[in-house]
């Protein structure tokens, strides 16, 4: 063993798993090894796998009722909902993915069908959502702000997305060639008026990975915002800035999501705009007012009727929070320590800041069990959580996709977590990067960078061969 690290697992009665608990319960600290090769992620959520089920395995603190209900949110979360209205329906009628584990297979990101199948799935899901805008801003009364390519049998979908893609080749100062896909986006099939392309703007996402939910939700936002503070590097080009959102009638910092839009996992928001399926946030429809409410009707769905409860929904937030985060791999690897070098280096490590901590009490679920084994943790998430212009000039597009999210502009993203990345391939088989995918690898993922990443980028491509291929089986072992 390399060594052993004393964590503090916190350990409680059973009577406590599913109420907030208060300053008076005790605590034990179980000593945690740490095998030769690894390194802490998460604090007591790290887990030692390099399997398919790497993102998908609940923390060694996951038992008792706790277990129970991380199975059965897990069971909630990869199962296929229906289009009927009894128990595990109300898909639809029109939708985007069939479950959370369609577009999130093994809680990472399933293969994007913009690559397999030129857009729009052909299966019952696209692992995508297509957001669709007027260029003022505004939304399409007809569609609203997501455009859902699916539908349940007998009931048209709103659209359907085809990409075309545009080659460009490059070269490294050395030599080396690599290079870059930038998407096209048409829709086609609209199932009311077609939307004249001078007047639509349209960004695709394909699925983010469900590394670290919990530790995120659980992040103290003071932190966040002290980095926001002092994340000023102007002789890099670098300042971020924090997304304030307000929900449910509360204003804090946005932490999830692309664009930090989000100030919790969007249990809710996911039923209902990816699957249909209306809940107590979201009692309507998502096509309520459309053609698509009729053509239902005429099938034999009833619209009066939640599709999931709120006990139900926040057992998928648990699962998703309580799952374990892989720890970094290969640490003794004299290749990864050099890239770790370079990493450093290129100054990645201001926008993708290697440690974070968490609140002492942990975070809350969506109806108020409290989770304070996420509490009081060093975590190294490799994310500042903040707002960084992405640059617009890149083969002429760059990363802006003229898509506003709260205080976000569309050419400002929040720096993605990169905490098991590294093992995306081996869990949904795949390595395409970024929010549409359009990066095939990690080397093209670095040279999309502009605008604040642009001087990484620059240091990045000023490397040796030995030293950007050391940099990139850094990133392999996160």
């Amino acid at each position: 063993m390399r060594y052993l690290s004393k964590i503090g697992l916190i350990l409680l009665g059973s009577a406590s798993l599913l109420a907030a608990c208060d300053t008076g319960d005790t605590y034990d600290v179980l000593d945690i090894e740490v095998s030769d090769g690894y390194e802490l992620s998460a604090g007591t959520s790290t887990l030692f796998v390099r399997s398919s089920k790497a993102y998908d395995m609940p923390a060694s603190w996951v038992t008792g009722a706790y277990n129970s209900r991380f199975n059965s949110g897990d069971g909630l979360y990869d199962d296929v909902r229906t289009s009927g209205n009894t128990e595990g329906g109300g898909l639809g009628p029109v939708y985007a993915g069939y479950s959370c584990g369609s577009c999130h297979r093994n809680a990472g990101r399933t293969t994007p069908t913009l690559w397999t199948e030129g857009g729009t799935g052909s299966t019952g899901f696209s692992s995508m959502l297509v957001y669709v805008s007027r260029k003022n801003g505004a939304f399409f009364r007809d569609y609203g702000r997501v455009l859902h390519d699916q539908a349940i049998y007998g009931v048209r979908p709103e659209g359907k997305l085809h990409v075309d893609w545009r080659y460009e080749k490059f070269r490294f100062p050395d030599g080396e060639e690599y290079e870059l896909a930038a998407p096209t986006y048409t829709i086609t099939e609209w199932y009311a008026d077609s939307i004249a392309p001078e007047d639509l703007f349209c960004t695709v996402r394909i699925p983010l990975r469900h590394v670290g939910m919990g530790q995120m939700m659980a992040i103290d936002t003071k932190e966040i915002e002290a980095l926001a503070a002092r994340s000023n590097y102007p002789e890099y080009g670098i300042s971020g800035r924090c997304n304030y959102i307000t929900e449910k009638g509360v204003r804090g910092v946005g932490l999830s999501g692309n664009k930090a839009q989000h100030l919790d996992l969007t249990v809710e928001l996911g039923f209902s705009s990816d699957m249909g399926v209306t809940n107590s946030r979201y009692p309507e429809e998502i096509c309520e007012g459309q053609a698509q409410i009729s053509q239902g009707s005429m099938m034999g769905l009833s619209y009066d009727q939640l599709d999931i409860s709120a006990e139900d929904m926040e057992d998928v937030d648990l699962y998703m929070q309580t799952l374990g985060v892989p720890a970094r791999r290969d640490v003794n690897d004299p290749q990864v320590q050099l890239g770790e070098q370079m990493f450093y280096e290129a100054k990645c490590h201001l926008c993708h800041v290697t440690t974070l901590h968490t609140k002492t009490r942990g975070s809350t679920l969506l109806m108020g069990t409290h989770l304070p084994w996420l509490g009081g943790q060093t975590i190294h998430p490799y994310s500042d959580f903040l707002l960084h212009d992405m640059g617009s000039e890149i083969m002429g597009i760059g990363l802006n996709d003229n898509y506003v999210s709260g205080l976000a502009r569309g050419n400002e993203w929040r720096t993605t977590p990169l905490w098991g990345i590294g093992l995306q391939e081996i869990v949904n088989g795949h390595t395409y990067f970024l929010h549409d995918g359009r990066a095939r690898n990690f080397v093209e993922a670095i040279m999309w960078h502009g605008g604040e990443g642009e001087a990484s980028k620059n240091l990045f491509k000023n490397m040796t061969k030995t030293e950007r291929d050391a940099l990139v089986r850094f990133l392999q072992s996160l």
